[in-house]
């Protein structure tokens, strides 16, 4: 059954919101939280009220709302320092940052509330490419193309040979979409890795095609690399269900970056599309604001 209701924007916070928005909705997509695992080592206080325990109390508000489905996007950085290749959704979960042990502790806590009138469905997401109205620059395409660019120089920590899925922005897009009109029957208490097996990379490789498309980059090896995560994942379920497949390349975005760059309209210096750095200004800005504000006003 075909669904449509208007849009309606609410700006809120999910360890405040109220369960009221959840009333007379049919199915939720939870994307909410602290992204990149730097940002989440800035405060791991902060990081698990909003990223735990937010996202469980969000679940749980759903479902006595009477939401029907409910899709958690995790990541496939669950799988952390992969032991083996060809990941599937059943192998060990080794995370190694707090961003992807808190996404592997929700995804438990979220099939715990399963039941017959609440389907929850989760996402395991590949590492995401492309631009984005609020671009990142902390994504390993997307970085490497920016540092290409404009560096004219791409670093490669550790050898570059640690394993990196990747997937298109619009891609993820796609599978959440496939899994809102899948029958319930089929994607119920159901994990999907989200990616594809041709965009496996090595580091290194990443690297190489990001060159082969920015004229006049040198690669250079860094030995260490304090980052130890390795997954070389495995995306058939999600083909064979719910037939997924991937419409976007890494080098034809990376052109589609550096155009991009090059025409202006998308700009570098911009704080905003620095993760890290974003939050670290806000978090400096707003220790300022409270110093100088009287009553809550700065005049």
């Amino acid at each position: 059954m075909k669904r449509t209701s208007p849009f309606k924007k609410i700006r809120d916070d999910l360890r405040f919101i109220s369960e009221d928005i959840f009333k007379n909705v049919w199915a939720v997509i939870d994307l909410a939280g602290i992204s990149n695992d730097p940002a989440c080592d800035l405060d791991p206080y902060i990081t698990k009220s909003v990223n735990f325990d937010g996202a469980v109390r969000c679940v749980r508000m759903a479902k006595e709302a009477g939401v029907e489905r409910y899709i958690y996007s995790s990541s496939c950085s669950v799988y952390g320092n992969g032991r083996s290749t060809d990941l599937d959704e059943n192998s060990p979960l080794e995370p190694v940052s707090l961003y992807a042990k808190l996404k592997a502790q929700v995804e438990v806590e979220l099939l715990q509330l399963q039941s017959e009138n609440f389907s929850i469905t989760i996402l395991r997401n590949a590492t995401i490419y492309g631009l984005s109205p609020r671009m990142r620059f902390d994504l390993v395409v997307n970085l490497m193309t920016l540092f290409a660019w404009k560096n004219r120089k791409i670093q490669v920590l550790g050898g570059g040979q640690q394993w990196r899925p990747l997937v298109h922005l619009e891609d993820v897009c796609q599978a959440f979409c496939l899994v809102l009109e899948a029958p319930s029957s089929l994607i119920r208490e159901q994990i999907y890795n989200v990616g594809s097996k041709q965009q496996n990379y090595q580091v290194l490789t990443i690297a190489n095609l990001i060159r082969d498309v920015v004229p006049y980059v040198d690669v250079e090896l860094v030995p260490d690399d304090p980052d130890r995560r390795t997954y070389n994942v495995s995306f058939d379920k999600i083909v064979r269900d719910l037939g997924f497949k991937v419409t976007h390349s890494v080098s034809e975005t990376a052109i589609e970056i550096k155009q991009n760059l090059d025409s202006g309209s998308l700009d570098p210096n911009e704080i905003r599309y620095y993760t890290l750095k974003f939050y670290k200004y806000l978090l400096d800005a707003e220790k300022t604001l409270h110093e100088v504000s009287y009553r809550g006003r700065i005049f």
